[in-house]
């Protein structure tokens, strides 16, 4: 096991731990459509890095300041089996970021049509994304919006009946796909030294002195920022912020070439 200075010292004379690049992610293994029961559902991993997202359609009232808009819930579960410091129990402080990051990312990026998923009057749709860690192995917010994006493209709104006054959800039968906007994705930057680099391993994710986690989308041929998430005791300079940024504008059309291939090949 190495210990953090031996790894920040590799670091400092420009190489990667496992050999990598300072710009170049893990292998990355996307599959969708994994869980029957579900609506939608993908499964990704990020080296060995694994991460399961399911996504469940259930009529709900609306909340009062926006009546014709479905609701959008996620939550994030670590599996004590997924990593030595995970215990059972409520959501540790990192599950919570992993879900606020990941709702963050998508609803500032508007990319569920909230608008269309109302049901009558007093029903809309309530959109919940439930996200599961297998296995920790660093960059869990990456990982966690890739599946959470790849079960929602996949995902269908269940047929209704009525019974009186009653809604019944029928899942054998799925109709139309959820509507989409957008198709954000997540790209986490870290800082060692002066080094930046993209998808830390655990090991790196222990060494660091920062974290940014950077939610973008592009429309237009333009990129855009949605979402910041910072982490770690040290800071960026402005320099390094140009450079963090710049750097996940690059890699972020790789993750959503990835998001691209997995859904056609699921069609």
């Amino acid at each position: 096991m190495l210990d953090e200075a031996v790894i920040r010292d590799i670091i400092a004379r420009g190489s990667r731990i496992d050999g990598r690049r300072f710009d170049e992610y893990r292998k990355i293994n996307l599959r969708a459509n994994l869980v029957e029961n579900a609506e939608g559902s993908a499964r990704c991993e990020i080296g060995d890095t694994k991460v399961v997202a399911g996504v469940k359609l259930e009529p709900g009232e609306p909340f009062p300041d926006s009546p014709n808009e479905g609701v959008l819930v996620v939550n994030a579960e670590f599996l004590p089996i997924a990593s030595p410091e995970f215990e059972p129990g409520p959501p540790g402080e990192e599950a919570i970021e992993v879900a606020r990051v990941v709702d963050r990312v998508i609803r500032e990026s508007d990319t569920i049509a909230l608008d269309r998923l109302s049901i009558d009057e007093s029903h809309v749709w309530k959109v919940m994304i439930d996200i599961v860690v297998l296995d920790h192995y660093g960059n869990l917010i990456d990982a966690s919006l890739l599946a959470a994006m790849a079960a929602l493209m996949h995902a269908k709104i269940p047929a209704l009946e009525r019974e009186g006054d009653n809604i019944k959800v029928c899942r054998e039968k799925r109709e139309a796909r959820l509507p989409l906007n957008r198709i954000p994705v997540a790209v986490t930057v870290c800082k060692i030294g002066d080094k930046l680099m993209v998808d830390p391993d655990l090991k790196e994710e222990q060494a660091l002195d920062a974290r940014l986690t950077l939610g973008l989308f592009y429309e237009n041929e333009t990129t855009r920022l949605c979402a910041m998430q910072k982490g770690g005791s040290d800071g960026f300079t402005k320099e390094e912020l140009k450079q963090a940024i710049e750097l996940a504008k690059a890699k972020g059309r790789e993750l959503l070439q990835i998001l691209n291939e997995c859904i056609s090949h699921t069609h």
